[in-house]
């Protein structure tokens, strides 16, 4: 074992000389006494040196952004706005999102279901209350009957439109089924011939243009003043979502769309600040 470390250290330190010659002549130009173990330490000498220049060349030079995964401080600022930038936008699709399920449950009636904000509860406090004070009268109670009477059909606070433009007739026709609280239909009716043109009542952006099974082709306006004017039962739609249309601009065709349509009619309704309007009031069909 000893003859054979002998043996590798002997080949380590065996000299070998290095001639450099003229090839022409054959001159001896340059020669150098080495071993292997000085071109082993030189080699390794070598790569050391190459990685100390190369770490230099990346950490100090602007070729450290080419690196994967390395991100400058400009990446990140510019990655930091794009996020408060989704951030909000998020925050306003679903404040519309929010606003157009409310217009949905609306248009359909389901307006039984209240919503209340937990933030806006205020924890109870117990109180002592002499109970004989909240006994109601025999007058109270009879008042209270009468209102409960009057408002019995009252479904919604018809609404009191304020604007002062005029509105544009969004078809000729006849009213067949007039404006009636009562009987929860909050709209006008108008009896007219198959695939005429419906107007705009007004300027407004178009804030949904769809299909519901329903009403069949509906379109939904909202305009200055709060107002909002829908038209349902369409044979087809002109207009999308987002859209802005002027008074008088062709949005629609009537038809007889949807389950609840009982012949070619186009269902229009006017809504101010969440309340129904009667058409009829503001709009001359005939």
């Amino acid at each position: 074992m000893a003859k054979k470390k002998t043996k590798i250290v002997k080949k380590l330190l065996h000299r070998y000389r290095l001639v450099i010659l003229n090839e022409d002549t054959f001159e001896e130009r340059i020669s150098f006494k080495i071993n292997r173990l000085y071109v082993i330490a030189l080699m390794i000498i070598s790569a050391f040196l190459i990685v100390i220049l190369t770490s230099a060349l990346i950490v100090y030079t602007p070729l450290k952004s080419y690196i994967p995964g390395y991100t400058t401080i400009d990446f990140k600022t510019q990655a930091t706005k794009l996020n408060l930038k989704i951030d909000s936008l998020q925050q306003v699709v679903e404040t519309k999102n929010a606003y157009f399920n409310s217009l949905r449950m609306v248009l359909k009636g389901e307006t039984d279901t209240i919503i209340f904000d937990k933030d806006a509860i205020v924890d109870a406090k117990p109180a002592t209350v002499d109970k004989s004070e909240l006994m109601p009268s025999k007058n109270d109670s009879l008042l209270r009957a009468e209102v409960e009477q009057e408002d019995k059909f009252n479904v919604f606070q018809q609404a009191v439109f304020e604007g002062n433009f005029t509105l544009f007739p969004p078809v000729q026709g006849i009213v067949s089924d007039g404006f009636n609280p009562k009987n929860k239909h909050f709209a006008v009716d108008i009896a007219t011939d198959k695939n005429q043109s419906v107007k705009s009542v007004a300027d407004g952006r178009v804030i949904f243009s769809e299909w519901t099974a329903q009403t069949g082709y509906v379109i939904i306006i909202e305009h200055k003043f709060s107002l909002i004017s829908v038209y349902k039962h369409n044979a087809s739609l002109l207009k999308q979502q987002g859209d802005f249309v002027t008074s008088g601009e062709v949005i629609a065709l009537t038809g007889d769309t949807g389950e609840l349509s009982t012949g070619t009619h186009l269902h229009f309704e006017l809504w101010s600040d969440g309340n129904p309007i009667n058409p009829e009031e503001f709009i001359n069909f005939n």
